[in-house]
């Protein structure tokens, strides 16, 4: 007799992000509310979406799911940077739901099955399900979601340990093969450079954002070789970018920067934040 599955608690809600259910939809509301973008070139195929406190950056990632407002997606492939360490490259969850003050979300079991076996098949590994983890990335993003798009959707976790390359193009491709035939949001978590005062900051972000326009996953993994840019999530939005171009999309359009420093004041020591849309074209 097998375990029953539960559902993943939430270990930041009321910290990271309010813990009441009714603070917490007003607070993506505004979030939501105050955002204004550009008018994009397509539909919406990814999002690339920041995963601090949303006091810090929740006026950013408001931009973000600003263009998904009111859309409806049978999935959304959440694609996020594992922080705590795991041995396993790539991971996922054991939970069948995650939870936050608004309400379950179920995870797609048979979409995640069929990724992990593709994987299997190409790289002789898939994703390693794992149990109340801690990471932030991921969860962050939930209630955003949750407020954001008309409907509910059922959700595919995929968490990097492994920020390679090969690993990272791998999934992109496997990952594009499983869902192209779906309504499949793709978002990518990732902060950007960490720590550095506000000008040096300001800088290496430039350097990311601008190949991130260029719709280059190659050239973010040049620029953290090279030193000249750095993203937690960096692996996470190249495989959204590299899933999203074989899904069809043909353009990055860069919605909001900023840095802790917004809320914080401090620009001796800051940590960016970036949000974009990737789009198709009509």
């Amino acid at each position: 007799m097998t375990e029953e599955r539960t559902v993943r608690p939430s270990p930041i809600a009321g910290t990271w992000y309010p813990g009441n259910a009714i603070q917490l939809r007003n607070s993506v509301s505004a979030f939501l509310d105050a955002a204004v973008n550009p008018t994009l070139p397509g539909q919406v195929v990814g999002l690339v979406a920041p995963h601090a406190g949303y006091v810090y950056s929740g006026t950013v990632a408001g931009h973000a799911f600003k263009t998904v407002q009111g859309l409806s997606f049978e999935y959304v492939c959440l694609l996020a940077p594992m922080h705590q360490y795991y041995p396993q490259s790539l991971l996922t969850s054991a939970h069948r739901a995650y939870w936050t003050p608004l309400g379950e979300i179920p995870l797609a079991d048979e979409i995640i099955d069929q990724i992990d076996a593709r994987l299997r098949q190409k790289i002789g590994f898939g994703l390693t399900p794992i149990s109340n983890d801690y990471e932030h990335s991921l969860e962050i993003e939930l209630p955003f979601l949750q407020v954001a798009l008309s409907g509910e959707f059922t959700l595919i976790p995929i968490m990097f340990r492994d920020q390679s390359r090969q690993v990272t193009k791998a999934l992109a491709e496997v990952l594009a093969e499983v869902i192209e035939s779906t309504a499949c949001l793709l978002v990518a978590s990732s902060d950007l450079s960490h720590f550095y005062a506000q000008s040096q900051a300001e800088k290496l972000d430039s350097h990311v954002l601008k190949v991130l326009e260029a719709f280059s996953p190659e050239g973010l993994f040049d620029l953290k070789d090279r030193g000249q840019g750095q993203a937690c999530g960096l692996a996470p939005i190249a495989a959204a970018l590299w899933a999203s171009a074989q899904l069809g999309a043909t353009d990055v359009t860069l919605l909001k920067y900023n840095t802790s420093a917004a809320t914080s004041g401090d620009t001796a020591s800051v940590v960016g934040y970036g949000a974009a849309a990737i789009t198709r074209p009509f």
